[in-house]
């Protein structure tokens, strides 16, 4: 068993993937090793005495000008489409805040129908008809192939304790 720390698996999930894309970005720009980053949340529900994920995408914005920021590229990795939430949130909110803040600021599209992208998805789909082990998928994190359904807790919704926010059974 994994110590996944206090954002639990679903934080691990999205570090190691950012992770992996800046190692990616610094592979083709060098001083891109040196550039911060961090992970950030958006798309805040309910009220403001609930709590949530955070940081806050717009919060963390609002402090870059103070840490020497001059421009902010802002990545949806935790989203597969350009729907409401991530256009209203990032193209509109957190553009707002950079402009606000006096930054440069750009969002980087998600996947969407990229043909890398869903040559992906085709590949997923024939790893599970064929049965192909989870030791024997390929992954690009050290967290390697992730569950086929979420275990009992996996998706715990910390705001309503034991709570599930989406449930399956366990193979």
């Amino acid at each position: 068993d994994r110590e996944w720390g206090d954002g639990g698996e679903y934080e691990a999930q999205h570090l190691a993937v950012a992770e992996y894309i800046m190692a990616q970005v610094a592979d083709e720009y060098a001083d891109a090793a040196t550039v911060p980053w961090q992970l950030v949340y958006q798309s805040r529900s309910g009220p403001p005495t609930q709590p949530w994920l955070e940081p806050d995408v717009c919060d963390v914005i609002e402090t870059l000008p103070a840490q020497g920021g001059r421009a902010v590229v802002i990545v949806p990795l935790g989203f597969v489409s350009d729907h409401m939430e991530v256009k209203w949130d990032l193209d509109t909110e957190a553009m707002d805040a950079a402009a606000e803040a006096g930054l440069r600021a750009v969002r980087t599209p998600t996947p969407g129908i990229d043909p890398a992208y869903v040559a992906g998805l085709v590949d997923l789909v024939e790893e599970r008809l064929h049965g192909t082990p989870a030791a024997d998928r390929p992954h690009v994190t050290d967290l390697g192939p992730w569950f086929d359904v979420c275990r009992p807790a996996c998706c715990e919704n910390i705001r309503a304790g034991f709570k599930p926010a989406a449930s399956g059974i366990a193979p």
